[in-house]
């Protein structure tokens, strides 16, 4: 992510190749940062009770949700979105909610998964994941700011004018993401136990 590196690989890349490897090496390496902590030696902080197991339940049907509405949309503001050339500030979706919809879906995701697991190792990982996003709202608007100058100050001026900018650009699109959202949401409880070894369903 840090220039000249990020330049030099989008130069070879192109911008689709480099977020598409990009996405993938984060996705192994989170894979394999659980992982870790799952073999690390436990130093238990409190012990687990069962309703700790619902609480990333019902907090990532929503993170799912958001992720489905945000990943491959136009988001001049932050990192993920695609065709930022075609942002519509009056239609701005969920950008007009945040304007970092996949750092408030990490965040979300890391605190709800600090409930259920009460070993140090684990505070640790989904810990660091949460402050991250926090801090990375910051370092990304710092970002956008200096690369778009006024521009930045003028689309963030039009999306927050009113309510009526949280509609997205096609309800029909938006309906099929937060279908897709929920599809995501029920395939990562069937997939949880054979990739980390732990039900979320208990």
């Amino acid at each position: 992510m840090r220039p000249p590196i990020r330049p030099w690989l989008q130069a070879r890349l192109g911008q689709r190749g480099f977020t598409i490897a990009y996405s993938a090496l984060s996705l192994a390496a989170l894979v394999w940062l659980i992982g870790a902590a799952g073999r690390a030696p436990v130093v238990l902080l409190w012990n687990w009770t069962p309703w700790q197991g619902h609480v990333p339940l019902a907090v990532m049907l929503p993170v799912c949700v958001v992720l489905a509405l945000a990943i491959g949309r136009p988001n001049p503001f932050s990192f993920g979105g695609a065709h930022n050339d075609r942002f519509d500030p009056t239609h701005a979706g969920i950008v007009r909610m945040t304007r970092h919809p996949i750092l408030l879906a990490l965040s979300l995701w890391a605190l709800a998964h600090v409930v259920p697991n009460g070993d140090l190792a684990h505070v640790l990982l989904f810990g660091f994941f949460a402050i991250f996003a926090a801090i990375g709202v910051r370092l990304v608007d710092r970002r956008r700011q200096r690369d778009m100058g006024v521009a930045w100050h003028r689309l963030h001026a039009e999306v927050t004018s009113s309510l009526g900018t949280a509609r997205p650009t096609s309800w029909g699109g938006a309906i099929a993401r937060g279908i897709a959202g929920v599809a995501f949401y029920v395939g990562l409880i069937w997939v949880h136990p054979w990739l980390f070894g732990v039900s979320p369903l208990g």
